[in-house]
């Protein structure tokens, strides 16, 4: 019989004090609906004074299951990613699935590299953000008919499946209601578009809103800045240094806003009497600024609640809706007003 000097339990011994065989315990252990209620409590019992930890190899081979996700995120310097994690972790266990955590940096190279380095380590289905990923890595995907969910973006086609947002549109919302302000010089510091197609389609959204009502957003106007603080105060410098200056300027994300609405107070800019600002993600701290931030809100807990949901359902070969549309909508707070008296937008 195992003492409390043993440090390393086997099944046997969880077998030998739970009065049962090893197959047994095996089934209880990993099978658990193949048995009865008081045999999985005798072996939970068992399990809980050993302290016994099954070993996730054999465990893995038994189920051909790895009981393991991988999620490459672009950071985790960033509090969206952290809400994302937890609301996924979350989601997860319930279905005793653990999550391994990579980050790219933004960087596709970097996202294929951790992604196959996750597969490699036996995750079972993988969770990235976006739909620019390296064609290597959507080719080793295919190759391997390995379930993927991508999140924070909306494919209607269902070629892959996604759980997320229109950002054309959700950015189209934000740069009517500006315009509808009477503003006409608006700009935006948006995160950088290289390998970013959420970054990218969010330029596309303010773009075309602001063609579609006869006005212009030259290269002058549009500035792409790292998701920073000191990188958005630089941004918003940059812009405000153009003549005519903006009177509205529409951010990429929450944070960039931050910097924003930083930078415009040490440039003696009263928001949004001189300037009106626009975040995107409405992260906690947005609704406790001063003034309060005007921000598209993303319902990012049961985003990623439902992208954990739909990648469970792909690995258990259950039937499942690949694209999934995500609502979005812009929450008006104190950052946004009319255009400046005496100084058409």
């Amino acid at each position: 019989m195992t003492t409390p000097e043993n440090n390393h339990p086997t099944t046997d011994d969880v077998a030998r004090m739970a009065g049962v065989s090893t197959a047994t315990v095996s089934r209880a252990l990993n099978r658990p609906e193949s048995v009865s209620e008081a045999l999985r409590k005798k072996v939970n019992a068992a399990v809980s004074r050993l302290g016994y930890v099954p070993h996730a190899g054999a465990r893995a081979l038994m189920l051909r299951r790895s009981g393991t996700v991988g999620a490459v995120f672009p950071t985790v310097d960033n509090a969206i990613f952290a809400a994302a994690i937890d609301a996924l972790q979350r989601r997860l266990a319930q279905s005793d699935i653990q999550l391994l955590i990579a980050t790219s940096g933004y960087d596709a190279t970097s996202e294929m590299r951790q992604a196959i380095n996750l597969v490699t380590r036996g995750t079972d289905a993988l969770v990235l953000c976006g739909l620019c990923q390296h064609p290597e890595l959507l080719r080793f995907m295919q190759q391997r008919n390995l379930p993927c969910v991508h999140v924070m973006v909306h494919e209607p086609d269902g070629k892959h499946i996604s759980v997320g947002f229109d950002n054309v549109a959700a950015m189209a919302q934000a740069t009517q209601y500006l315009i509808d302000l009477g503003h006409r010089h608006i700009a935006m510091l948006a995160g950088v578009t290289q390998f970013n197609d959420r970054a990218l389609q969010r330029v596309e959204g303010v773009r075309r809103t602001m063609q579609s009502a006869g006005l212009d957003l030259p290269p002058e106007r549009l500035v792409e800045r790292a998701y920073a603080l000191a990188d958005a105060r630089q941004g918003l410098r940059q812009l405000m240094a153009h003549e005519p200056a903006p009177t509205a300027v529409i951010c990429g994300n929450d944070v960039l806003a931050f910097g924003a609405m930083l930078e415009a107070a040490s440039l003696g800019l009263q928001v949004p009497h001189d300037l009106s600002i626009v975040g995107f993600d409405d992260l906690e701290m947005a609704r406790h600024l001063q003034p309060a931030l005007s921000t598209v809100q993303v319902p990012t807990e049961s985003m990623w609640s439902t992208a954990a949901d739909r990648l469970v359902a792909a690995i258990r070969g259950e039937p499942l809706q690949r694209s999934t549309k995500i609502d979005v909508a812009l929450v008006v707070r104190q950052s946004t007003g009319p255009a400046p008296a005496g100084r058409p937008g």
